[in-house]
């Protein structure tokens, strides 16, 4: 009983640390690269649809992404949705291919980027302590109604925290190299 709760607990806080990593994808560096519009939608027939299901994305240079949507009346709809999502990206149509150049970084902007990314750890952090408390008031309740006795309760919180220190351990490293990604030149 009590490894079911930890096992669900751990799968959880698993789920919380994929949910940072996805966030921190969409933190922008210096460098081109799709996930920064993995949030874009676009407007396909009346239906939002994610820019990666309407358009090829590739890596043109370190600081280019192209863009080749499937159907050419795309491409005013794929740069309109660009330039609403308040990403800072201005793109440039030749023909059939969009090409988003990625801004220099200025060092305020590095700033406000490490801010965004702290933002989301914490969201992270959060998470997994919201996680702890419930697998522990489960734990509770077991206690309460006699089904574990209080030494499995203590033991069952005691895995419980462990858990919960390595999965903050783990938010805290990807906010770290994060950081250091973003503060590169």
């Amino acid at each position: 009983m009590i490894n079911d709760i930890k096992q669900d607990a751990e799968e959880r806080m698993s789920k919380s640390v994929a949910a940072v990593v996805e966030a921190f994808k969409r933190v922008r560096t210096g460098r081109a690269t799709p996930a920064i519009l993995d949030g874009v939608m676009v407007s396909y027939y009346g239906v939002d649809t994610p820019l990666s299901q309407v358009a090829n994305i590739m890596v043109e240079d370190a600081r280019t992404l192209a863009i080749n949507p499937w159907e050419k009346p795309m491409v005013p709809e794929i740069e309109k949705a660009i330039m609403k999502s308040d990403l800072g990206l201005n793109p440039a149509t030749s023909g059939d291919t969009i090409r988003v150049p990625m801004p220099a970084l200025t060092e305020e902007t590095r700033k406000d980027y490490i801010k965004q990314a702290r933002a989301e750890a914490e969201k992270g952090r959060v998470s997994v302590r919201n996680i702890r408390r419930d697998a522990n008031g489960t734990l509770k309740d077991l206690q309460k109604e006699k089904e574990i006795s209080e030494d499995e309760q203590r033991g069952g919180e005691e895995q419980i925290q462990k858990l919960t220190d390595k999965y903050i351990a783990q938010i805290d490293d990807l906010l770290a190299d994060k950081e250091k990604d973003l503060m590169k030149v």
